[in-house]
């Protein structure tokens, strides 16, 4: 095996016993290391003090579900860059919209198949382990809003703005070019790589979401600008 598999570390969080055997072997095969935990509140504390490279998350899992188990390691600053695959029998669109919302990297249905398993945490861990890095500014001011990626933090009118990682992802790509239009695909390919597996609605809903969250804050919107039939910018200040 490669050495950046082998060293990748997997906490898989599923009740179902053969469900939870049948991951471990297929991963552990593959190379990597792996961690079961068979219930939400055992997920957390196993991310805490364990911090895995990337968690496989049953939805339907006992004590605290697999929503809300994202939203907590997602809202955490010690476990929010931790990569989340979702991995559940629920295949309605909405589900898979939400776990988008909530923070996950994909969303898997089962039953899958292990070969295509693999390759989504291949693919989502090269995404994440690019994020951030090479020669992208730290720092970012767009007229009031001001983003830094290494804070993971988002502000404007010296107010800060609480977001999920995909959102502030895709706000940072507009951002590192005000007033270029970007396709839906391109930022499809830019937040959510090109392995993704994602339609490009889920842009639309992002989109939504940080405008919701600025208005929310009371705040006025970002910017974003919806060209129609074309996809976003974030508009030039004035």
């Amino acid at each position: 095996m490669t050495t950046a598999t082998a060293k990748l570390s997997v906490l898989a969080v599923e009740d179902e016993p053969d469900v939870a055997d049948l991951v471990r072997y297929h991963l552990e095969k593959a190379g990597y290391e792996v961690r079961l935990a068979s219930n939400g509140a055992e997920a957390l504390r196993l991310a805490r003090e364990a911090r895995p490279g990337l968690i496989l998350l049953d939805l339907m899992v006992p004590e605290v579900n697999g929503w809300e188990v994202c939203r907590r390691l997602k809202g955490a600053p010690e476990t929010r860059s931790i990569p989340v695959i979702m991995l559940t029998s629920r295949a309605e669109e909405g589900d898979k919209i939400l776990g988008f919302e909530l923070g996950a990297e994909d969303y898997v249905t089962k039953p899958f198949s292990p070969l295509e398993l693999l390759a989504r945490i291949r693919a989502v861990s090269r995404r994440s382990a690019g994020t951030g890095s090479g020669s992208e500014a730290p720092r970012m001011q767009v007229g009031s809003l001001e983003i830094d990626c290494e804070r993971f933090e988002v502000t404007m009118q010296s107010r800060r703005v609480v977001l999920t990682p995909k959102e502030f992802g895709l706000l940072t790509a507009l951002a590192r070019h005000p007033g270029r239009v970007f396709p839906r695909d391109a930022l499809l390919d830019l937040v959510w790589g090109q392995d993704g597996f994602v339609e490009p609605r889920t842009v639309d809903v992002h989109v939504a979401r940080l405008r919701a969250k600025f208005f929310s804050a009371g705040l006025p919107d970002p910017g974003i600008e919806t060209v129609r039939g074309v996809g976003y910018r974030l508009g030039e200040p004035a």
